[in-house]
């Protein structure tokens, strides 16, 4: 009989295969088993709208308008993005835009350049 990793959300061991999937069901988690192995255990992934992984001090490039809350004016589509800080938190990259200053962008909104 084989033994397989508890799930990396909540730790169950009752986890079964569904293909090449691995799945809770305590929680619903799914997870690739070839992934579980390499990736480190509570690493997040960043990816950017085309599906890139994106890393610190990266530079990306906005792909559609964005409206600034409070009016303060509209980053534009194709803006470039030099040395990004990935967070975690709602936004996911912390960065300096010129001509707006400090902000913080959602990575499905830019692409890797």
């Amino acid at each position: 009989m084989s033994t397989l990793p508890p799930c990396p959300q909540c730790k169950s061991e009752f986890t079964y295969e569904d293909g090449s999937q691995l799945v809770c069901p305590e929680c619903a988690h799914e997870w690739s088993a070839t992934a579980g192995e390499s990736a480190e255990e509570g690493a997040r992934v960043y990816r950017d709208s085309a599906g890139n992984i994106l890393q610190d001090g990266d530079t990306v490039s906005v792909i559609k308008d964005l409206k600034l809350k409070g009016g303060g004016g509209v980053v534009k589509m194709g803006t470039k993005v030099k040395n990004i800080r990935l967070v975690d938190s709602d936004h996911d990259i912390d960065c300096k835009i010129d001509g707006f200053g400090s902000m913080s962008l959602k990575t499905e909104f830019v692409k890797k350049v």
